[in-house]
């Protein structure tokens, strides 16, 4: 039977939106999936891109996956929360999924870059921005290195990007130190709850016990 790390508060309460960032190879994706498996309230933002699946990607799971002409065309269509150019493929989050879900009750996961957060931040600051770091960059190194999936002069650039990303880890109201996958979820589970106990999330509630 699975642990549940955080338990859901109040139903008519509207979701959180949850911006977790960090440089690749920092190992967001898995921490998010640990995430999932022990939260019973939470969901993952799906992003839309132009770039390739990978192998053993599937459309409207891990991404959707759509051409550079339809990519434009919704930006056009202020159809994206945020949206950038990462790698010279363009990564975006459709807003309508997410802003439905949020008023449904849902706490919402975006797991974007830096770009995307900084756009979502001015938009909405009263999400939870969490930065996601490896234990040092020789991990960093390794991590990338075994995906196999980039030559020698995309590891550079990811690498190059890497620390610029980190550089503006102090931009985040949190840090969470990817050491171990478990902890690292752990740690933004105990994040999403002390969020979820803040006076001025609360507000509502208070009045509703006072009998105003």
């Amino acid at each position: 039977m699975r642990e549940i790390i955080v338990t859901k508060f109040y139903q008519k309460e509207k979701g959180l939106l949850i911006v977790i960032s960090g440089p690749s190879g920092a190992g967001k994706g898995t921490v998010c999936k640990e995430l999932l498996n022990n939260y019973d309230n939470l969901l993952v933002s799906i992003s839309a891109t132009t770039r390739d699946p990978r192998p053993g990607e599937v459309d409207g799971e891990n991404y959707y996956f759509i051409n550079k002409e339809n990519f434009l065309d919704m930006i056009g269509n202020n159809q994206f929360l945020e949206y950038a150019k990462v790698y010279d493929n363009y990564y975006g989050t459709p807003s309508k999924q997410v802003l439905d879900l949020m008023d449904q009750g849902t706490d919402v996961i975006l797991e974007i870059d830096i770009q995307g957060a900084s756009q979502v931040r001015a938009n909405y600051p009263e999400g939870i921005y969490i930065f996601v770091v490896p234990p040092s960059i020789n991990e960093l190194k390794k991590r990338i290195t075994e995906r196999g999936t980039e030559n020698k002069t995309q590891m550079d650039k990811r690498l190059d990007c890497a620390y610029d990303e980190i550089r503006n880890a102090n931009k985040y109201s949190y840090i969470v130190i990817n050491d171990k996958v478990d902890i690292a979820a752990k740690q933004i589970a105990a994040i999403i709850t002390a969020e979820k106990c803040r006076s001025v999330r609360l507000e509502s509630k208070i009045e509703e016990i006072i009998g105003r």
